[in-house]
């Protein structure tokens, strides 16, 4: 099972974090986004990840290239350039193939020029920005369960507002940003049978989320999962600053892994 990690876009939302590393390796704690996004699938027993890469490649591929370097100490002799890394970090069994989809390819487009590099059976997809206590695990045996081609995991929106109860002029009642128990929203973690490749066309503005799922649902091939445990995307500052107060206060709802 490959999952694929959708980590070319330009993260335009969140530029005032950093406009010199792509949105993926923005550090929560000490390690990038992505990072605790594979770690998630890697609990589950996950290990085969496709990285759909564009904007800002460059930093993705060092990071993977020089993976245990970046997570320990090392020494390393000028003359010879033989290097050794000091320590355990970094020492996941994980196998990353870095594909470059475009820079400007949207989601719809980035899926489908991976079709030749996947194995013909069932896949997952996610974005590189978000973090979950979703169990793919169990996402998986529904999909497989239902027999269509593609399953998405609807989860509740987070209020951006305080919502306030009212009874004539009086409030009666605050709720600081709840969320919204009555609806669902694309909170990503997919499932796709490879059938899902003649849904998407090839060009590079096919946006996942408007074409193909859209026809999908409208042939009755796309099912939905339903997650309401912690579910937290990271498009703003204000998002980044929470996730790394949750991690800093040893409350990361989603750091599941031991």
């Amino acid at each position: 099972m490959q999952i694929v990690i959708l980590c070319g876009g330009k993260g335009t939302r969140i530029r005032d974090v950093s406009e010199v590393i792509p949105k993926p390796m923005l550090p929560i704690g000490n390690r990038p986004i992505l990072w605790h996004i594979m770690k998630h699938y890697d609990y589950f027993g996950f290990r085969k990840f496709t990285l759909c890469l564009g904007y800002k490649a460059e930093f993705i591929k060092q990071y993977f290239l020089n993976y245990q370097y970046m997570n320990n100490d090392f020494s390393i002799n000028l003359k010879t350039r033989d290097t050794c890394a000091i320590g355990e970090n970094g020492s996941e069994d994980w196998d990353v193939f870095c594909i470059n989809t475009g820079m400007n390819a949207m989601t719809g487009f980035r899926i489908k020029r991976l079709e030749r590099f996947l194995n013909g059976g069932p896949f997952m997809v996610t974005y590189g920005d978000a973090v979950s206590t979703v169990d793919v695990r169990a996402l998986l045996e529904f999909h497989s369960s239902h027999g269509r081609i593609a399953t998405v995991t609807g989860v509740h929106p987070l209020g951006r507002f305080g919502e306030l109860e009212v009874k004539g002029d009086m409030v009666t009642a605050f709720n600081e940003k709840p969320h919204n128990k009555r609806d669902r929203i694309n909170g990503g973690y997919f499932v796709f049978e490879p059938q899902v490749f003649d849904f998407i066309e090839e060009k590079e503005d096919e946006v996942l989320e408007k074409g193909p799922l859209n026809r999908l649902a409208r042939e009755n091939q796309l099912m939905v999962f339903c997650h309401d445990g912690f579910w937290q995307p990271m498009d703003t500052l204000r998002e980044y600053e929470k996730l790394n107060r949750m991690w800093g206060m040893g409350k990361a709802a989603w750091k599941i892994w031991s």
